[in-house]
């Protein structure tokens, strides 16, 4: 049997953690400051170690009450997300999907009413939190990932590949005579963050292919999302490289247009994504040919056609 002081106590404790004040943490739980501050006294006496320095306007965490908060932080996180869990098992009509925040954006919302009016009978919870994960007791019931198909544990299917093109704001080119070669060095890159320190080589890869391969991309502006990229290059602040799926609704509507007839493969994918035991649910089995009947529009024509 384990002996843990009081369940009461450890939140008391955690909502004190979060404030640094009795007096705030007591008007969030509905109890008195005394009340907290006897809660707090009482689990420092169990656990015989000083949790709080009571300064005169604030609270400090010592270093045994900075651990403990993050410990019951992690756990009651834990709880929660297991106690929603066993709640949502009961919403048969629910699909949970996890995708990247630009598909999300500039793939998926142009398409969610189609999504919607194909299934009808399901509710949709999406999410780009890239730390949703498909775990084994987790919520998700499949997730659209990009890479390169390799994920320990998890079933993946290619929904489609990048091509790379360059686009930029239709502005940025009205400068630029029709009868001379465009100076891409005039422009400003704009480049997506693989890491903090390091950048995707969508750039290189693209001038390679257009032969343009000693041109310097040294300088330009950095986004840790492709999305931010491509807001970036509509708001006419320089030339991006992202797929044509990303943009193609944005090029339809005028907001950017491509530099150079130049299309390049990408070196990953979008893939779908489930946990590999048992058999794909009735709702992720729809969705996946819902995606296939978007991603490959003629299969759907030819099948009308036939009928």
């Amino acid at each position: 049997m384990r002996r843990l002081p009081a369940l009461s106590a450890m939140k008391v404790f955690e909502v004190v953690g979060q404030t640094r004040s009795f007096t705030r943490a007591g008007e969030l739980l509905n109890l008195t400051q005394s009340a907290v501050s006897r809660q707090v006294r009482n689990l420092e006496d169990q656990l015989g170690e000083q949790l709080v320095i009571r300064r005169h306007h604030h609270l400090e965490l010592t270093p045994s009450g900075a651990e403990l908060l993050a410990a019951l932080q992690q756990a009651f996180h834990q709880v929660e997300l297991t106690v929603r869990n066993i709640r949502e098992k009961s919403n048969l009509r629910r699909l949970r999907i996890n995708v990247p925040p630009t598909f999300a954006k500039r793939w998926l919302l142009p398409r969610l009413a189609r999504l919607r009016a194909f299934l009808p009978d399901i509710d949709l919870s999406i999410t780009t939190e890239p730390e949703d994960k498909l775990a084994e007791r987790g919520m998700l019931d499949c997730a659209i990932r990009f890479g390169d198909g390799e994920w320990s544990g998890l079933r993946s299917e290619r929904l489609f590949t990048e091509h790379h093109i360059a686009v930029c704001a239709p502005a940025l080119l009205e400068a630029v005579p029709s009868d001379t070669p465009i100076d891409l060095s005039r422009f400003t890159f704009l480049h997506v963050l693989a890491s903090v320190d390091q950048r995707y080589l969508t750039w290189h890869r693209w001038l390679d292919a257009a032969g343009l391969g000693e041109t310097d991309t040294a300088g330009g502006l950095e986004f840790d999302l492709l999305d931010l990229v491509i807001e970036a290059a509509c708001n006419g602040l320089g030339l991006a490289v992202a797929d044509r799926f990303m943009v193609a609704s944005l090029m339809h509507e005028g907001k950017l247009v491509q530099v150079l007839d130049v299309e390049v493969e990408g070196h990953e994918s979008y893939w779908l994504v489930t946990r590999p035991d048992g058999p794909v649910s009735a709702h992720v089995s729809a969705l996946r040919t819902w995606l296939h009947s978007e991603l490959h529009p003629q299969d759907r024509l030819q099948s009308h056609a036939t009928a």
